[in-house]
């Protein structure tokens, strides 16, 4: 009986593990938001539940355009060609990054 309970114990355990790192894994789900600096104009917030409100998956994204890691770097010129965001945001599947007026958008003062 005590190897069976022991067995059990290591299981959860596991388990537990795994449920408590997921959210490390996931860089926004909807509903959620993550925050990265935005240089001169103000920080970028990119809005899990917005995305996910427009269609958009996680899979749509991860790994091939973003790297599943905190940190990963945005600069505006990569985006304006075609990298990281730019890749959807590029004026035909949704607001282009180059453009001025839609700055607001994604960066928060």
């Amino acid at each position: 009986m005590q190897g069976i309970t022991m067995k059990f114990a290591k299981v959860l355990a596991l388990v537990l593990t795994l449920a408590l790192s997921i959210g490390s894994v996931i860089a926004a789900p909807a509903g959620k938001s993550v925050e990265y600096a935005g240089g001169g104009k103000g920080k970028v917030v990119f809005d899990g539940k917005v995305h996910a409100d427009k269609g958009g998956k996680c899979p749509d994204c991860h790994p091939k355009t973003w790297p599943m890691k905190k940190g990963a770097a945005m600069k505006m010129g990569d985006m304006n060609d075609g990298k990281s965001c730019g890749t959807c945001h590029n004026g035909k599947k949704a607001f282009k990054t180059s453009d001025e007026a839609n700055c607001g958008k994604c960066h928060k003062s």
